[in-house]
């Protein structure tokens, strides 16, 4: 993954103004496996943890002239999650959590992207969208950024960085168990790099 600093995003975000030909549409991008992780964590008898769980499928178009109209859906593998803490793995995975062997899979479509005070996806922007866990559905709302990749040219829009940030109850989603160990609230740390489609 391609480490950023924040002046480099920043100078990333300078590049994707939503003042671009009135013409640009929704592009379609793909996810590179190197580039991408999705992270969450967790409070385990008040220490935090955290792991990683792969995406299975992406789709994902970007129109660059009107940043708001992008598109994303994504899901993600959740018999393939990991913790650091290997004996923490089969429990999270259990039906009392998140019941991998009935719902294999977790699910996020956007549904709505509001821009940051400069018209940009930086600096307060958020994306919302339905959260599909257990079966269950829920809104979500995300703090998102675009970004660039760093060193290339100004208008070089071929590759992209997705960062998203977020928090979720999952008792909104029947993942209840181990109430006494596990605390209520679930990290989300993702970063994507996306390529464009050719």
């Amino acid at each position: 993954m391609i480490l950023l600093t924040r002046r480099n995003l920043l100078a990333g975000l300078a590049t994707l103004p939503l003042t671009q030909a009135a013409q640009a549409a929704l592009r379609p991008y793909i996810l590179s496996d190197e580039g991408t992780r999705v992270g969450f964590t967790f409070d385990l008898a008040g220490v935090t943890q955290s792991g990683t769980m792969p995406i299975r499928t992406a789709d994902v178009q970007i129109d660059t002239g009107r940043l708001q109209n992008s598109q994303v859906t994504v899901t993600l593998d959740v018999s393939k999650a990991r913790t650091r803490l290997p004996f923490a793995r089969m429990p999270m995975l259990s039906p009392s959590v998140l019941d991998a062997k009935q719902h294999p899979t977790i699910r996020f479509v956007s549904t709505d992207i509001q821009l940051g005070a400069e018209g940009r996806i930086s600096d307060g922007a958020r994306i919302t969208g339905n959260l599909t866990v257990r079966g269950v559905t829920r809104p979500i709302t995300l703090e998102a950024n675009l970004y660039r990749q760093a060193g290339s040219a100004v208008n070089d829009l071929s590759r992209l960085t997705i960062g998203l940030k977020g928090a979720l109850n999952r008792h909104d989603f029947g993942a209840s168990g181990y109430p006494d160990l596990v605390d209520d609230t679930v990290g989300l740390d993702i970063r994507a790099e996306i390529i464009r489609a050719t």
